[in-house]
């Protein structure tokens, strides 16, 4: 099964658990890892009020690693896309603040996310919102069609992350803004090490050094792109993700402490 089918079949799963009752969404495969709200990645990254706003299902979906939605000033009017939407709640989110007038795009490729985010949007009474189906590396908009590309935790899922990046480019306006959150990398971790990082949680897996995603950013057309730390995870919080992991969470804690973070990352199409 490549990467492509594992993260489809992941967020269907997590998809059916919020609509059958079981509780959040995991971003990691165990339920036990951060479905008990522990999850120092997915926990308290949207406050009491945003999400008073929005339906509960759509809060309990999310497994992002940020809030872009507070970080891309988006501005009455604009045109937003969200790259791997999930149960919408950026999605929702972000078309609250660009009425009047503006619109919010959610693209994701899971038909499970899918018809949570349309339910959910029932439920919001959100007018300002259409929810495509498709990839990230093919985003099904024209050229030049969106003002700001964002995004929570989902590029760092995909095995072509050139590609994706294009793809954003693309579809931005000239001056738009490419801002999203995602899971980084800081300074070399040992080939072993990110292997087992792989079972620590999805999230993590495919996350880039800040570096080599500057380098991406610049190669795709960006311009003053720059990576924002938002949540740099300890030995601690390897230690709670790794603990029923089969791994030795010890030895491995102290390698990984400081060297993977969620971050916003920032940059503009010319």
């Amino acid at each position: 099964m490549d990467v492509k089918e594992v993260v489809r079949e992941k967020y269907g799963e997590a998809a059916l658990r919020v609509v059958t009752g079981q509780g959040a969404a995991c971003c990691g495969s165990a339920p036990s890892s951060c479905c008990s709200g522990g999850d120092p990645i997915t926990s308290n990254l949207y406050n009491a009020l945003q999400k008073s706003e929005l339906p509960e299902t759509a809060v309990l979906a999310s497994l992002g690693c940020g809030n872009p939605t507070a970080l891309a000033e988006l501005k009455p009017g604009e045109t937003v896309l969200d790259l791997g939407s999930g149960g919408g709640i950026d999605v929702f989110l972000s078309a609250r603040r660009v009425s009047p007038g503006g619109k919010a795009y959610g693209l994701d490729m899971t038909d499970e996310m899918l018809a949570l985010a349309r339910d959910n949007q029932k439920k919001a009474g959100v007018e300002n919102v259409e929810f495509l189906k498709g990839e990230i590396e093919n985003i099904p908009l024209p050229d030049n069609s969106v003002d700001v590309v964002i995004s929570n935790c989902v590029i760092n899922l995909s095995a072509d992350k050139d590609r994706v990046l294009r793809e954003a480019f693309r579809v931005l306006k000239p001056g738009g803004r490419f801002a999203v959150s995602d899971v980084v990398t800081r300074g070399e971790i040992p080939e072993d090490i990110r292997r087992n990082m792989l079972l620590w949680v999805g999230c993590v897996a495919g996350a880039l050094e800040e570096t080599e995603y500057l380098a991406k950013l610049q190669a795709a057309g960006f311009q003053r792109a720059e990576v924002e730390p938002t949540r740099i995870y300890r030995t601690e919080d390897a230690l709670s993700f790794l603990a029923d992991k089969g791994i030795d969470a010890a030895a491995i804690g102290p390698q990984v402490d400081g060297k993977f973070m969620s971050a916003f990352i920032r940059a503009v199409k010319p």
